[in-house]
């Protein structure tokens, strides 16, 4: 069976667990979760008390939308076309989530679109960066700073991405990474906040962990908080010390191991698929050198449902990446400008792509396709 993602994890970091459940002998959060904050610091081009890691890169979205809005101001805007986990993150903290189509090459936010649903009442806008590919930064930050809003990156899929030379989180408002399972890197669960802003980070810090305030500081130093203050909402949304020990190993690998593999599969689909009439390839925006997460196509011609079976029937697993959020019951909008999301959701099919695939399960798996499609 070719999988369609899986979680790449060895006797690193095993060990590295191991040292944490038998040496450290505290396994909530405390000074490994600092020094991955640390790492990631390090790695993104940041200090490290610009990094904040949290248990989930939905806690992570969460977080960041509480603490910036309003009674005023408390619409985000959002692309449809993306996991249910930006939505909840968003209504989980008594926003409301505002639907925006995407661009039909990129798949990702249609910036024209976004500055049409911009009102008194948006706090942020929430670019997706999906399938790995950046939005338009330069565009989406002088569209956020006409209009005196705050960006927020879900970059849960794009991880050791880069953009015009820089890797995604060195600059920004506020960037929210995933580390989940099947991410670029993992630590189990977990997820991180980026960010310059200070106030901002301190609000963060504290509501990852019930909202007692500077109880960060005394959680690294293996201490508790027993006379504190608490004065706004909070959650248990503060990474463990197991999580970190794997992702500080996952991070060592990034480089190395894991980008250069997931690079090089992506090579070979887009070499092999790019002149195939009834596929369609994301068009990845210019400046981005990215670090493939998923690879998700487009198949044409109402095929992609017959294709899904017969690669089903290989021992072939695909995915659907996603069903449109303005579809589902909680967020349903009936705006009939969603046209390039709809469209998209009909063709989607996402391909198997983690570092365990080989360049010639690769192959195969195009080959699949290939013949497939020319009956």
């Amino acid at each position: 069976m070719h999988r369609l993602s899986k979680s790449v994890v060895g006797h690193k970091e095993v060990d590295a667990v191991t040292d944490v459940l038998l040496k450290d002998g505290y396994l909530g959060m405390g000074a490994e979760v600092a020094r991955f904050e640390a790492d990631i610091a390090n790695y993104i081009g940041v200090s490290a008390d610009q990094v904040v890691c949290v248990n989930s890169g939905t806690a992570a979205l969460h977080l960041a939308v509480e603490a910036i809005l309003s009674k005023e101001k408390y619409e985000v805007i959002v692309p449809s076309f993306t996991f249910l986990s930006s939505y909840q993150a968003i209504s989980a903290a008594g926003a409301v989530p505002v639907s925006c189509d995407v661009y039909d090459n990129t798949w990702t936010l249609d910036l024209e679109m976004a500055k049409e649903l911009i009102s008194e009442r948006t706090c942020a806008i929430m670019a997706v960066h999906y399938a790995s590919n950046p939005v338009n930064l330069n565009k989406l930050y002088e569209l956020a700073a006409q209009h005196n809003i705050r960006v927020i990156e879900d970059a849960a899929h794009a991880f050791g991405c880069v953009h015009n030379g820089k890797k995604i989180g060195s600059v920004g408002d506020i960037v929210c990474f995933s580390f989940d399972g099947i991410k670029n890197i993992t630590s189990g669960e977990g997820g991180a906040i980026l960010s310059r802003d200070s106030e901002f980070l301190s609000i963060v810090k504290d509501t990852r962990l019930l909202g007692v305030e500077k109880d960060t500081e005394k959680r690294i130093a293996g201490q508790r908080s027993w006379d504190f203050d608490v004065k706004r909402q909070g959650y248990r949304y503060h990474m463990s010390n197991i999580f970190a020990a794997i992702g500080r190993v996952q991070l060592s690998r990034l480089d190395s191991e894991f980008a250069p593999k997931r690079k090089s599969l992506l090579s070979i689909y887009t070499t092999l698929l790019a002149g195939n009439e009834n596929i369609i390839l994301q068009k990845i925006e210019e400046g981005n050198d990215i670090i493939p997460h998923i690879f998700p196509v487009r198949v044409k011609n109402g095929k992609r449902d017959s294709l899904r079976a017969h690669l089903e029937s290989k021992s072939i697993q695909t995915g659907i990446h996603y069903k449109p959020n303005h579809l589902l019951s909680l967020y349903k909008n009936d705006d009939n400008r969603f046209i390039n999301t709809l469209n998209i959701y009909k063709e989607i099919v996402t391909l198997p792509l983690h570092p365990d695939l080989t360049e010639g399960d690769v192959k195969n798996i195009c080959k699949e396709i290939i013949n497939y499609l020319e009956k």
